[in-house]
């Protein structure tokens, strides 16, 4: 079967769970601007599962460019996917709702654990499918999805000693998978036959 309404089906929950935590957002109570300062903790932590979402969403994007094909193993490795991106707004508000406290931030480090994972899976079985020689080109050695597990075991063992150190970890890997990878990019441009990559 083709990708498309498994695509568009993502899209449409990564826009609800993206509306979700916007709606979560707590309206400050006075009317001068020193009263956004009651809210900033939750703006941020908004902000940082706002672009972990986007992330996904660039991620997903690209991936399924280069897959034709998907059958029921990959529609319940997605769903899998979703279930662990769909908590965020829960642990998001449960975070910011409690000033950052402990358990809160060891729960969020798992849920952005789980959601690694996830995606990890889901790219494993599309690469084990007959056409996945396209998205295995693409990945390389991954070293950036490598990597992201550890600092997030890293972020949730140090919520344990300070909250520092689970913000910092989250933070980095967010910011270390917002540096552009043209990987998938070149694949895509290299599948195209030369009058679509002139269109394109």
């Amino acid at each position: 079967m083709s990708t498309s309404r498994l695509e568009a089906f993502s899209d449409g929950v990564l826009a609800i769970i993206i509306t979700i935590m916007v709606l979560g957002l707590h309206v400050p109570d006075g009317r001068h601007l020193p009263a956004l300062g009651h809210s900033a903790n939750g703006f941020l932590t908004y902000l940082l599962s706002f672009v972990y979402i986007g992330i996904y969403w660039n991620n997903h994007h690209h991936m399924f460019h280069v897959v034709e094909h998907v059958n029921g193993t990959v529609l319940w490795a997605n769903l899998h996917l979703l279930f662990w991106l769909s908590l965020y707004p829960f642990t998001t508000a449960w975070m910011a709702g409690t000033d950052l406290a402990q358990t809160p931030l060891v729960v969020y480090g798992i849920n952005l654990l789980a959601a690694g994972v996830a995606y990890y899976l889901l790219q494993t079985v599309i690469v084990r499918r007959p056409g996945g020689a396209l998205l295995r080109a693409a990945i390389g050695r991954d070293l950036k999805g490598k990597l992201s597990p550890v600092i997030y075991l890293v972020g949730i063992l140090g919520a344990f000693l300070t909250p520092v150190i689970a913000i910092v970890c989250y933070v980095a890997v967010a910011v270390m998978w917002l540096v552009p990878d043209r990987r998938m990019e070149r694949i895509i441009e290299s599948t195209k036959s030369g009058p679509e990559r002139d269109a394109a």
